[in-house]
């Protein structure tokens, strides 16, 4: 945790105790009332040892330790009192958190800003307020007490042995101040120990929203090192902390057992003239009182305390201090091999292939037998559920059969390395993938070499980008995929399927969020463009545009021309007649 941050919270923390400053009044009473044991117990057993039963008066030994008991009693009541009003003060802060995350969230919303795009907003609200509510009544509870406690021994020490006195605090004194000293790097360890794990978290949940794009694209390499940096560095983060809460050990070891070690030395060798009512009063304050008290300080700083500064400073933290414009990745890997022809058309085949999402499990396809000549426009219908989607990965590669093979232009597509897969075809599932960037480093994404605005335009003007392009204000203006509606999304990835050089595009319900009128034109803008197409049909207009239809129907796969699937399959006709000639499927 930085300086300013530090400042940040302390200010935060000591505003709200001045704010609420009776209740905090009313902690430190009750906390007062409960640490009377830990100033009475030393004077009270050793009152008893030497005036009753050591002096043969069991009786007022026994009414000694009546009175410790009664103390007892009181400190708990104040206990009890004290934690009722730690709450009191406590829950006003978690409401001022609340409204503060809910106000910085708003604004951010209204003003169009990024932040925490991984809906850290509710995280902050259902997780991190409930730890700096807890944290904060904890700790503060726990350094009341130890403040008290620590008083109260001392005083009571004090009367009964002043070299006692010594043999306890200073080595409590000491180990407490070098612990205390050591908490800014443990926060700082722990703070990126937190964020470390929010990267990974992102990352992880950045790839799941794009597996298929990345497996489209034969990108898994670059995924798989952009996750392991996030993981190793969430590693090397995490074993630090380890490392530096073993801080912890030493500090409970010295402060909490060395002031015992030294207290039964001195029973021993240092106690000539001291009474054993005097020794075991001295024993009583380390044992049962300094002690866990030292441990329970100890504790709390090094783990609620961490804890508290370190997530309060995350909620007081001004939206937009990280917002980041993530690049876009780099499409050298998908340049195409040198000397590669500059053919634009490709042939598929599937042989025999049947597919099931377990071993054992339903084929989902079954001995499919089809070829789709290059340059043609395929269009895939079928009931929802019916394996659409599947055979459109299965072309793609994103799934491989289970039996059989998918064969790209003579080529087995299991034996075409990823990289050169990127080059054949572009796979454009539902969910279109925009990144934070220009439009421009959005279109030509996918494209080898240089791209003209020419060119673009064309891709702009043929798929129907014009009005997006005026609201970003020409290529180079800034698009967040948060500040886009899905069918502008869509739009985007067709045009850079329009202008990439892949000689097989596949579009699975990649139209679904557009108009009739909108699918109608990009579908059209991609049948004119060299190539071969294959759509999974959102629509009935793609089948009737389309050069021959793939009806599927349960594991059963015909393929002909729209004339010859409406002679031939009831259910082609029944889908023709739900949809209607502009109408998506019920």
């Amino acid at each position: 945790m930085s300086r300013p941050e530090a400042r940040s919270v302390r200010a935060f923390l000591w505003s709200r105790l001045r704010r609420d400053s009776r209740v905090a009044f009313r902690v430190l009473a009750w906390t007062a009332v409960e640490s009377l044991p830990a100033l009475l117990a030393g004077r009270l057993v050793a009152a008893a040892v030497d005036s009753g039963f050591l002096n043969d008066a069991p009786l007022v030994g026994m009414m000694w330790l009546g009175a410790l008991a009664a103390a007892s009693a009181i400190g708990a009541y104040g206990a009890k009192s004290a934690l009722s009003q730690s709450a009191a003060l406590v829950e006003p802060l978690r409401d001022a958190l609340v409204s503060h995350t809910v106000e910085l969230s708003l604004r951010q919303a209204t003003t169009g800003g990024r932040w925490r795009q991984d809906l850290s907003g509710v995280a902050r609200l259902t997780r991190q307020v409930e730890v700096v509510r807890e944290a904060a009544g904890s700790l503060l509870l726990v350094v009341c007490r130890f403040s008290f406690a620590f008083i109260g021994v001392c005083i009571g020490t004090l009367t009964l042995d002043p070299v006692a006195a010594v043999l306890i605090f200073s080595p409590v004194i000491l180990t407490i101040g070098c612990y205390a000293l050591s908490l800014r790097t443990v926060a700082r360890t722990q703070l990126r120990s937190i964020v470390a794990t929010e990267t990974l978290a992102q990352e992880a949940w950045e790839l799941s929203a794009g597996l298929r794009d990345i497996a489209a694209c034969g990108a898994e390499d670059l995924a798989f090192r952009q996750l392991e940096t996030a993981a190793l560095e969430n590693a090397r983060a995490e074993e630090l902390l380890a490392r530096l809460n073993a801080l912890r050990t030493i500090a409970l070891g010295l402060g909490g057992w060395l002031p015992l070690v030294l207290i039964l030395l001195w029973a021993r060798w240092g106690t000539v003239g001291t009474s054993a009512g005097t020794v075991l009063g001295v024993l009583t304050y380390v044992v049962q009182n300094l002690r866990p008290a030292v441990q329970a300080l100890v504790q709390a700083l090094g783990t609620t305390g961490i804890r508290l500064f370190v997530t309060l400073g995350r909620l007081l933290e001004e939206p937009g201090s990280d917002d980041r414009v993530i690049p876009p990745p780099s499409p050298t890997r998908r340049r195409t091999e040198a000397g590669e022809p500059p053919a634009h058309e490709l042939d598929i085949s599937l042989r025999k292939v049947s597919f099931s999402y377990s071993v054992g499990g339903n084929n989902v396809l079954e001995d499919v037998d089809i070829h789709v000549s290059a340059g043609e426009h395929l269009t895939v219908v079928g009931p929802s559920g019916i394996g659409k989607s599947t055979l459109a990965s299965l072309i793609a590669g994103t799934l491989g059969p289970t039996r059989g093979s998918v064969v790209l232009d003579g080529t087995d597509l299991r034996d075409i390395p990823p990289e050169r897969q990127a080059v054949l075809r572009t796979y454009l599932p539902q969910e279109a993938y925009v990144f934070t960037g220009t439009l421009r480093e959005n279109l030509i994404y996918l494209c080898d070499g240089e791209v003209s605005d020419d060119q673009l335009d064309r891709a702009v003007r043929d798929i129907g980008l014009d009005n997006l392009l005026d609201r970003a204000g020409g290529y180079k203006g800034l698009l967040r995929p948060e500040d886009l509606s899905a069918g502008e999304r869509q739009l985007i990835a067709l045009a850079r399927a329009h202008l990439s050089p892949a000689r097989l595009i596949i579009l699975d319900e990649a139209t679904c969020h557009l108009d009739p009128a909108a699918e109608a034109r990009a579908e059209r803008a991609l049948q004119q463009r060299p190539g071969t197409l294959v759509v999974v049909a959102h629509r009935i207009s793609s089948a009737l545009t389309a050069d021959r239809v793939i009806v599927m129907d349960g594991t059963c796969v015909r393929l002909g021309s729209h004339e010859e699937m409406l002679s031939e399959s009831m259910l082609y006709r029944d889908l023709v007649g739900l949809w209607g000639p502009t109408a998506g499927p019920a």
